[in-house]
């Protein structure tokens, strides 16, 4: 039986259409001033009409595929709250289109902790011999499900993809997952919603609204939180992995807002220089942030051979979640 989860492969895809805060501001009372200064964003990435989750989610796991040296995996798990049809999911599309015919694939559902689900669940998988590589892949199209009226949602939200090739290993192995810590706390979902379009809006008989269609977010209150959990959860992942916080090289953290990676740093007593940002240049990608941000410091030699690495995550749901690896020898592609 496996003993661990192994990352051998990394990929990131980012649709090519992007929206600068000056773009916004011409069909929004809003400003780039106004934009930066609350969220850290000066762009993001949207697709092109026509485009779906499984789109940026095939791009993203042939490259993981790639960086791995690749054809096959075992299973597709897609984290994603943005699946291309309600019914069915999405990852036996994604599977499809890669070539992956006939193996396990389905979605994982818990927003901006999504990949982190993905990866305990991807991790069981290889535990349990059930498969000996996993693709994980976490994918949105946030841009399609926001109010076009609404300058807060989407000055925040864009969209992309990241994958990682998972292989079964050894506990002691460089990028062997280790330390994972998950939660929710489902009293608190409201704070982070879409009201309709479910069993529970559709069983009452009333008429579905635009706006109960529209992803909704109470921005305050989610703050308090993400930075509550994040804290709590890395303390723990680190205490799990056997690991002081001075041990750690690297966090990358889900990148919801340059204002909460700030007061997350400060609550672990950590430089805000050892995280992980990219969220100026792509905001907030919910499921597929924390590998974009992964690729994101390989492409610029931010994380190196032996590092050893945090990733943590807050989201709908309330859910959140940690994993520590020490980090492989390998590409993003």
């Amino acid at each position: 039986m496996a003993q661990a989860a192994v990352l051998a492969g990394l990929g990131a895809w980012l649709p090519p259409d992007v929206v600068t805060n000056d773009d916004l501001a011409a069909v929004l009372d809003t400003d780039d001033e106004w934009i930066r200064t609350r969220t850290g964003i000066r762009q993001r990435h949207v697709v092109a009409p026509g485009e779906a989750t499984s789109d940026l989610a095939v791009e993203a796991g042939a490259r993981a595929l790639k960086s791995a040296g690749q054809e096959h995996a075992d299973a597709v798990v897609l984290a994603t709250s943005t699946p291309d049809r309600p019914c069915p999911a999405t990852a036996p599309d994604v599977a499809a289109r890669l070539g992956l015919q006939g193996v396990a694939a389905f979605d994982v559902g818990a927003v901006c902790t999504g990949f982190i689900y993905a990866l305990a669940t991807a991790a069981g998988l290889l535990a349990t011999d059930a498969a000996g590589s996993v693709l994980v892949i976490g994918a949105d199209t946030f841009s399609t499900i926001l109010d076009p009226k609404d300058r807060t949602t989407r000055a925040v939200f864009g969209d992309g993809a990241g994958a990682v090739l998972l292989r079964s290993g050894g506990k002691d192995e460089t990028g062997a997952l280790r330390g994972l810590t998950l939660g929710s706390n489902g009293s608190r979902s409201e704070l982070i919603e879409i009201p309709g379009g479910g069993s529970r809006q559709r069983s009452t008989g009333r008429p579905v609204t635009d706006a109960d269609l529209y992803f909704a977010m109470q921005g305050r209150a989610v703050f308090a939180e993400a930075v509550q959990r994040m804290e709590g959860s890395v303390r723990h992942s680190a205490e799990r992995a056997g690991w002081q916080l001075a041990d750690i090289d690297r966090f990358v953290p889900h990148q919801a807002n340059a204002r909460i990676i700030t007061a997350l740093a400060a609550r672990l007593g950590v430089p805000v220089e050892a995280f992980a940002s990219n969220i100026d240049r792509v905001g907030n990608t919910v499921a597929a942030s924390i590998p974009l941000a992964l690729a994101d410091e390989v492409t610029h030699n931010r994380l190196r051979v032996g590092d050893q690495v945090l990733l943590t995550g807050f989201g709908g749901g309330l859910t959140w979640g940690s994993i520590a690896l020490t980090w492989p020898d390998l590409t993003a592609a």
